[in-house]
Protein backbone atom coordinates (compact mmCIF):
# COMPACT_ATOMS: atom_id res chain seq x y z
CA UNK A 1 0.00 0.00 0.00
CA UNK A 2 2.93 2.69 0.74
CA UNK A 3 3.70 3.65 -2.68
CA UNK A 4 7.48 5.83 -2.83
CA UNK A 5 6.37 9.21 -3.74
CA UNK A 6 7.43 9.80 -7.13
CA UNK A 7 10.66 12.51 -8.12
CA UNK A 8 8.30 14.79 -8.13
CA UNK A 9 5.83 16.48 -5.58
CA UNK A 10 2.89 17.01 -8.06
CA UNK A 11 2.41 14.84 -10.65
CA UNK A 12 -0.18 14.37 -13.84
CA UNK A 13 -1.10 10.68 -14.79
CA UNK A 14 -3.23 10.55 -18.35
CA UNK A 15 -3.07 6.88 -19.10
CA UNK A 16 -3.74 4.57 -16.13
CA UNK A 17 -6.65 1.19 -16.77
CA UNK A 18 -8.75 1.29 -14.00
CA UNK A 19 -8.71 -2.89 -14.22
CA UNK A 20 -5.31 -2.71 -14.53
CA UNK A 21 -4.58 -1.10 -11.26
CA UNK A 22 -6.50 -3.11 -8.80
CA UNK A 23 -5.22 -4.41 -5.67
CA UNK A 24 -4.38 -7.95 -4.99
CA UNK A 25 -6.08 -8.56 -1.67
CA UNK A 26 -9.36 -6.98 -3.23
CA UNK A 27 -9.23 -9.55 -5.83
CA UNK A 28 -8.52 -12.15 -3.44
CA UNK A 29 -11.43 -10.85 -1.45
CA UNK A 30 -14.22 -10.55 -3.83
CA UNK A 31 -13.07 -13.64 -5.54
CA UNK A 32 -13.80 -15.37 -1.82
CA UNK A 33 -16.98 -13.61 -1.32
CA UNK A 34 -18.01 -15.10 -4.62
CA UNK A 35 -16.66 -17.87 -4.63
CA UNK A 36 -14.57 -17.46 -7.83
CA UNK A 37 -11.62 -19.19 -8.10
CA UNK A 38 -8.26 -17.63 -8.49
CA UNK A 39 -4.79 -18.91 -9.30
CA UNK A 40 -3.67 -18.65 -5.75
CA UNK A 41 -4.44 -18.36 -1.88
CA UNK A 42 -2.72 -15.07 -0.57
CA UNK A 43 -2.50 -11.44 -2.19
CA UNK A 44 1.44 -12.21 -2.66
CA UNK A 45 1.07 -15.82 -4.52
CA UNK A 46 -2.12 -13.77 -6.96
CA UNK A 47 0.74 -10.58 -7.19
CA UNK A 48 3.20 -13.14 -8.28
CA UNK A 49 1.12 -14.36 -11.12
CA UNK A 50 -0.74 -11.91 -12.25
CA UNK A 51 2.69 -9.52 -12.54
CA UNK A 52 5.12 -9.74 -15.16
CA UNK A 53 9.05 -9.69 -14.57
CA UNK A 54 9.97 -9.87 -17.60
CA UNK A 55 8.61 -9.20 -21.07
CA UNK A 56 5.82 -10.80 -22.45
CA UNK A 57 3.99 -10.60 -25.87
CA UNK A 58 0.80 -8.11 -25.68
CA UNK A 59 -1.48 -11.11 -26.28
CA UNK A 60 0.13 -12.44 -23.24
CA UNK A 61 -0.04 -9.70 -21.19
CA UNK A 62 -3.61 -9.06 -22.19
CA UNK A 63 -4.20 -12.95 -21.11
CA UNK A 64 -2.85 -11.73 -17.42
CA UNK A 65 -6.59 -10.41 -16.97
CA UNK A 66 -8.36 -13.73 -17.33
CA UNK A 67 -6.79 -14.74 -14.30
CA UNK A 68 -8.63 -12.06 -12.45
CA UNK A 69 -11.40 -9.94 -14.00
CA UNK A 70 -14.13 -12.74 -13.54
CA UNK A 71 -13.92 -11.98 -9.23
CA UNK A 72 -14.72 -8.27 -10.00
CA UNK A 73 -16.95 -7.87 -13.13
CA UNK A 74 -20.76 -8.19 -12.33
CA UNK A 75 -20.00 -6.87 -8.82
CA UNK A 76 -21.56 -3.65 -7.89
CA UNK A 77 -20.00 -3.91 -4.79
CA UNK A 78 -15.77 -4.56 -5.94
CA UNK A 79 -16.33 -1.97 -9.18
CA UNK A 80 -17.29 0.44 -6.76
CA UNK A 81 -14.63 -0.52 -4.01
CA UNK A 82 -11.64 -0.76 -6.80
CA UNK A 83 -12.69 2.80 -8.06
CA UNK A 84 -12.04 4.48 -5.15
CA UNK A 85 -9.05 2.44 -3.53
CA UNK A 86 -7.52 3.42 -6.80
CA UNK A 87 -7.94 7.39 -6.20
CA UNK A 88 -6.16 6.41 -2.53
CA UNK A 89 -3.04 4.87 -4.37
CA UNK A 90 -2.48 7.38 -6.87
CA UNK A 91 -2.97 10.30 -3.84
CA UNK A 92 -0.11 8.21 -2.26
CA UNK A 93 1.92 8.38 -5.12
CA UNK A 94 1.72 12.02 -5.26
CA UNK A 95 -0.41 12.36 -8.29
CA UNK A 96 -2.66 15.44 -8.56
CA UNK A 97 -4.64 15.15 -11.16
CA UNK A 98 -5.12 11.43 -13.25
CA UNK A 99 -7.24 10.39 -16.35
CA UNK A 100 -8.20 6.67 -15.41
CA UNK A 101 -9.50 4.60 -18.58
CA UNK A 102 -11.62 1.20 -18.67
CA UNK A 103 -14.32 -0.52 -20.74
CA UNK A 104 -17.83 -0.38 -19.41
CA UNK A 105 -18.24 -3.69 -21.06
CA UNK A 106 -15.83 -5.83 -19.63
CA UNK A 107 -17.02 -5.28 -16.02
CA UNK A 108 -20.75 -5.90 -17.05
CA UNK A 109 -22.47 -9.00 -17.67
CA UNK A 110 -26.13 -8.03 -18.76
CA UNK A 111 -26.84 -5.93 -22.09
CA UNK A 112 -23.29 -6.83 -23.21
CA UNK A 113 -23.07 -9.38 -26.11
CA UNK A 114 -20.74 -11.60 -25.87
CA UNK A 115 -20.99 -11.38 -21.79
CA UNK A 116 -17.16 -11.20 -20.72
CA UNK A 117 -14.76 -13.71 -18.69
CA UNK A 118 -17.33 -16.36 -19.21
CA UNK A 119 -19.86 -14.77 -16.82
CA UNK A 120 -23.21 -16.08 -16.42
CA UNK A 121 -26.00 -13.28 -17.55
CA UNK A 122 -26.66 -11.08 -14.58
CA UNK A 123 -28.32 -7.47 -14.31
CA UNK A 124 -25.51 -4.84 -14.17
CA UNK A 125 -25.20 -2.83 -17.67
CA UNK A 126 -22.18 -0.85 -19.09
CA UNK A 127 -24.23 2.08 -17.95
CA UNK A 128 -24.73 1.21 -14.73
CA UNK A 129 -20.80 0.47 -14.44
CA UNK A 130 -20.13 3.66 -15.90
CA UNK A 131 -22.40 5.23 -12.31
CA UNK A 132 -20.94 2.76 -9.93
CA UNK A 133 -17.27 3.86 -11.03
CA UNK A 134 -18.22 7.74 -11.06
CA UNK A 135 -19.86 7.24 -7.38
CA UNK A 136 -16.46 5.18 -6.52
CA UNK A 137 -14.14 7.99 -8.14
CA UNK A 138 -16.18 11.12 -6.13
CA UNK A 139 -15.88 8.91 -3.04
CA UNK A 140 -12.30 8.95 -3.36
CA UNK A 141 -11.74 12.41 -4.64
CA UNK A 142 -13.95 13.50 -1.11
CA UNK A 143 -11.57 11.77 0.95
CA UNK A 144 -7.90 12.18 -0.76
CA UNK A 145 -8.07 15.19 -2.15
CA UNK A 146 -7.27 14.61 -5.69
CA UNK A 147 -9.22 15.30 -8.91
CA UNK A 148 -9.85 12.33 -10.94
CA UNK A 149 -11.59 12.03 -14.76
CA UNK A 150 -12.78 8.96 -17.03
CA UNK A 151 -12.16 7.68 -20.37
CA UNK A 152 -14.02 5.38 -21.74
CA UNK A 153 -12.74 2.76 -24.00
CA UNK A 154 -13.90 0.61 -26.93
CA UNK A 155 -12.51 -2.42 -27.70
CA UNK A 156 -10.63 -3.10 -30.64
CA UNK A 157 -12.10 -6.81 -30.98
CA UNK A 158 -15.72 -6.05 -30.09
CA UNK A 159 -16.78 -3.27 -32.34
CA UNK A 160 -20.45 -4.18 -32.10
CA UNK A 161 -19.78 -1.98 -28.35
CA UNK A 162 -18.17 1.12 -29.28
CA UNK A 163 -21.44 2.73 -30.50
CA UNK A 164 -22.83 2.40 -26.90
CA UNK A 165 -19.64 3.70 -25.74
CA UNK A 166 -19.58 7.10 -27.21
CA UNK A 167 -23.53 6.96 -26.19
CA UNK A 168 -22.03 6.63 -22.21
CA UNK A 169 -19.64 9.62 -23.00
CA UNK A 170 -22.45 12.22 -23.58
CA UNK A 171 -24.65 10.71 -21.17
CA UNK A 172 -22.03 10.81 -17.84
CA UNK A 173 -20.28 13.96 -19.46
CA UNK A 174 -21.02 16.27 -16.47
CA UNK A 175 -20.07 13.53 -14.25
CA UNK A 176 -16.58 13.01 -14.79
CA UNK A 177 -16.29 11.54 -17.93
CA UNK A 178 -14.06 12.98 -20.56
CA UNK A 179 -12.91 11.13 -23.41
CA UNK A 180 -13.36 8.14 -25.45
CA UNK A 181 -10.54 5.18 -26.06
CA UNK A 182 -10.06 2.50 -28.30
CA UNK A 183 -7.80 0.09 -26.65
CA UNK A 184 -7.26 -3.92 -26.99
CA UNK A 185 -4.87 -5.78 -29.32
CA UNK A 186 -3.91 -3.37 -32.04
CA UNK A 187 -2.50 -6.02 -34.30
CA UNK A 188 -5.77 -7.21 -35.37
CA UNK A 189 -5.68 -6.37 -39.10
CA UNK A 190 -7.93 -3.02 -39.62
CA UNK A 191 -9.37 -2.90 -36.91
CA UNK A 192 -9.10 1.30 -36.87
CA UNK A 193 -11.22 0.84 -39.59
CA UNK A 194 -14.09 -1.04 -38.27
CA UNK A 195 -17.43 0.58 -38.75
CA UNK A 196 -18.22 0.74 -35.27
CA UNK A 197 -14.87 2.65 -33.98
CA UNK A 198 -15.26 5.05 -36.86
CA UNK A 199 -19.08 5.16 -36.18
CA UNK A 200 -18.40 5.92 -32.86
CA UNK A 201 -15.49 8.18 -33.13
CA UNK A 202 -17.51 10.49 -35.77
CA UNK A 203 -20.02 10.82 -33.36
CA UNK A 204 -17.56 12.05 -30.93
CA UNK A 205 -16.07 14.65 -32.89
CA UNK A 206 -20.08 15.65 -33.68
CA UNK A 207 -20.44 15.42 -30.16
CA UNK A 208 -17.23 17.44 -28.66
CA UNK A 209 -16.04 13.90 -26.96
CA UNK A 210 -12.76 14.43 -26.93
CA UNK A 211 -10.85 11.36 -28.08
CA UNK A 212 -7.37 9.20 -27.31
CA UNK A 213 -6.64 5.92 -29.05
CA UNK A 214 -4.10 3.14 -28.97
CA UNK A 215 -2.06 3.10 -31.29
CA UNK A 216 1.71 2.45 -32.34
CA UNK A 217 2.41 0.42 -29.15
CA UNK A 218 3.10 -2.71 -31.21
CA UNK A 219 1.38 -1.41 -34.59
CA UNK A 220 3.02 0.08 -37.47
CA UNK A 221 2.89 3.99 -38.19
CA UNK A 222 0.07 3.39 -40.09
CA UNK A 223 -2.01 2.61 -37.24
CA UNK A 224 -1.00 5.68 -35.59
CA UNK A 225 -1.90 7.75 -38.97
CA UNK A 226 -4.97 5.63 -39.28
CA UNK A 227 -6.08 6.77 -35.79
CA UNK A 228 -5.20 10.52 -36.69
CA UNK A 229 -6.67 10.90 -39.81
CA UNK A 230 -9.53 8.83 -39.60
CA UNK A 231 -10.36 8.68 -35.75
CA UNK A 232 -9.61 12.32 -35.15
CA UNK A 233 -7.46 11.16 -32.28
CA UNK A 234 -6.05 14.23 -30.07
CA UNK A 235 -4.06 12.13 -27.99
CA UNK A 236 -1.85 8.57 -28.65
CA UNK A 237 -1.70 6.07 -26.45
CA UNK A 238 1.80 4.72 -26.72
CA UNK A 239 2.86 5.91 -30.06
CA UNK A 240 6.40 4.28 -29.87
CA UNK A 241 6.37 3.64 -33.69
CA UNK A 242 5.07 6.70 -34.99
CA UNK A 243 9.39 7.33 -35.26
CA UNK A 244 9.54 4.31 -38.20
CA UNK A 245 7.63 7.50 -40.03
CA UNK A 246 9.56 10.42 -39.88
CA UNK A 247 6.93 13.02 -42.08
CA UNK A 248 4.26 11.40 -39.81
CA UNK A 249 6.58 11.98 -36.45
CA UNK A 250 7.35 15.97 -37.89
CA UNK A 251 3.73 16.63 -38.90
CA UNK A 252 2.63 15.36 -35.57
CA UNK A 253 5.54 17.27 -33.37
CA UNK A 254 4.28 20.48 -35.40
CA UNK A 255 0.26 19.35 -34.66
CA UNK A 256 1.58 19.30 -31.00
CA UNK A 257 0.16 15.63 -31.08
CA UNK A 258 0.44 14.27 -26.96
CA UNK A 259 2.00 10.65 -26.85
CA UNK A 260 0.94 9.39 -23.69
CA UNK A 261 3.90 7.43 -23.20
CA UNK A 262 4.55 4.03 -20.71
CA UNK A 263 8.36 3.41 -20.10
CA UNK A 264 8.23 0.56 -17.68
CA UNK A 265 5.03 -0.96 -19.38
CA UNK A 266 6.78 -0.81 -22.99
CA UNK A 267 9.69 -2.92 -22.00
CA UNK A 268 7.03 -5.54 -20.41
CA UNK A 269 5.30 -6.07 -23.39
CA UNK A 270 8.09 -5.84 -25.47
CA UNK A 271 6.37 -2.94 -27.65
CA UNK A 272 10.29 -2.01 -27.18
CA UNK A 273 13.77 -3.60 -27.08
CA UNK A 274 15.97 -2.60 -24.52
CA UNK A 275 18.76 -2.92 -27.42
CA UNK A 276 17.02 -0.08 -29.06
CA UNK A 277 16.98 3.75 -28.06
CA UNK A 278 13.16 4.14 -26.75
CA UNK A 279 10.76 6.56 -28.17
CA UNK A 280 10.40 8.91 -25.10
CA UNK A 281 14.22 9.71 -25.66
CA UNK A 282 13.59 10.99 -29.01
CA UNK A 283 10.32 12.91 -27.33
CA UNK A 284 12.34 14.25 -25.25
CA UNK A 285 14.80 15.27 -27.62
CA UNK A 286 13.04 17.03 -29.74
CA UNK A 287 10.97 18.30 -26.80
CA UNK A 288 7.85 17.04 -27.85
CA UNK A 289 4.47 16.76 -26.03
CA UNK A 290 4.29 13.94 -23.93
CA UNK A 291 3.60 12.67 -20.47
CA UNK A 292 5.02 9.71 -18.33
CA UNK A 293 2.53 7.25 -16.97
CA UNK A 294 1.81 3.76 -15.56
CA UNK A 295 -0.76 1.67 -17.87
CA UNK A 296 -1.44 -1.40 -15.77
CA UNK A 297 0.45 -1.13 -12.51
CA UNK A 298 -1.09 -4.50 -10.97
CA UNK A 299 0.63 -6.28 -13.46
CA UNK A 300 3.31 -4.59 -13.89
CA UNK A 301 4.66 -4.46 -10.07
CA UNK A 302 4.74 -0.70 -10.54
CA UNK A 303 3.93 3.05 -9.30
CA UNK A 304 4.63 6.33 -10.74
CA UNK A 305 7.89 6.28 -9.46
CA UNK A 306 8.78 2.92 -11.40
CA UNK A 307 8.55 5.16 -14.99
CA UNK A 308 10.36 8.48 -13.25
CA UNK A 309 13.55 6.26 -11.89
CA UNK A 310 13.91 4.31 -15.10
CA UNK A 311 14.12 7.34 -17.23
CA UNK A 312 16.08 9.07 -14.69
CA UNK A 313 18.69 6.60 -14.03
CA UNK A 314 18.55 4.60 -17.91
CA UNK A 315 17.86 8.33 -20.29
CA UNK A 316 19.38 10.71 -18.26
CA UNK A 317 16.29 12.14 -17.58
CA UNK A 318 16.55 15.46 -15.33
CA UNK A 319 14.15 16.96 -12.70
CA UNK A 320 13.91 20.02 -15.31
CA UNK A 321 12.37 17.39 -18.20
CA UNK A 322 9.81 15.90 -15.43
CA UNK A 323 8.61 19.17 -14.76
CA UNK A 324 8.24 20.18 -18.35
CA UNK A 325 6.27 16.90 -18.79
CA UNK A 326 4.19 17.09 -16.03
CA UNK A 327 3.16 20.79 -17.79
CA UNK A 328 2.54 19.72 -20.99
CA UNK A 329 0.52 16.78 -19.37
CA UNK A 330 -1.83 19.26 -17.53
CA UNK A 331 -2.09 21.06 -21.13
CA UNK A 332 -2.69 18.38 -22.97
CA UNK A 333 -5.31 17.05 -20.37
CA UNK A 334 -9.31 16.38 -21.27
CA UNK A 335 -10.40 18.85 -18.33
CA UNK A 336 -12.02 22.10 -19.25
CA UNK A 337 -10.07 25.53 -19.85
CA UNK A 338 -10.89 26.58 -16.66
CA UNK A 339 -10.31 23.60 -14.69
CA UNK A 340 -7.05 22.93 -16.53
CA UNK A 341 -5.95 26.46 -15.57
CA UNK A 342 -6.37 25.95 -11.86
CA UNK A 343 -4.69 22.73 -12.73
CA UNK A 344 -1.26 24.12 -14.23
CA UNK A 345 -1.45 27.14 -11.16
CA UNK A 346 -0.92 24.34 -8.80
CA UNK A 347 1.70 22.90 -10.36
CA UNK A 348 3.20 25.68 -11.27
CA UNK A 349 3.25 26.44 -7.18
CA UNK A 350 4.34 23.24 -6.30
CA UNK A 351 7.34 23.38 -8.74
CA UNK A 352 8.57 26.86 -7.44
CA UNK A 353 7.46 28.83 -10.83
CA UNK A 354 6.00 32.07 -11.38
CA UNK A 355 3.33 31.04 -13.62
CA UNK A 356 3.95 34.11 -16.23
CA UNK A 357 7.77 33.19 -16.31
CA UNK A 358 6.74 29.66 -17.37
CA UNK A 359 4.73 30.53 -20.53
CA UNK A 360 7.49 30.20 -23.10
CA UNK A 361 9.41 27.88 -21.65
CA UNK A 362 6.76 24.99 -22.36
CA UNK A 363 4.42 24.16 -25.65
Amino acid sequence: LSSPPSILSSQVELHVHLDGAIRPETILYYGRKRGIALPADTAEELQNIIGMDKPLSLPEFLAKFDYYMPAIAGSREAIKRIAYEFVESKAKEGVVYVEVRYSPHLLANSKVEPIPWNQAEGDLTPDEVVALVGQGLKEGERDFGIKVRTILCCMRHQPNWSPEVVELCKKYQQHNVVAIDLAGDETIQGSSLMAGHVQAYEEAVKSGIHRTVHAGEVGSAEVVREAVDILKTERLGHGYHTLENEALYNRLKLENMHFEVCPWSSYLTGAWKPEMEHAVVRFKNDQANYSLNTDDPLIFKSTLDTDYQMTKQNMGFTEEEFKRVNINAAKSSFLPEDEKRDLLNLLYKAYGMPSSATAGMFL
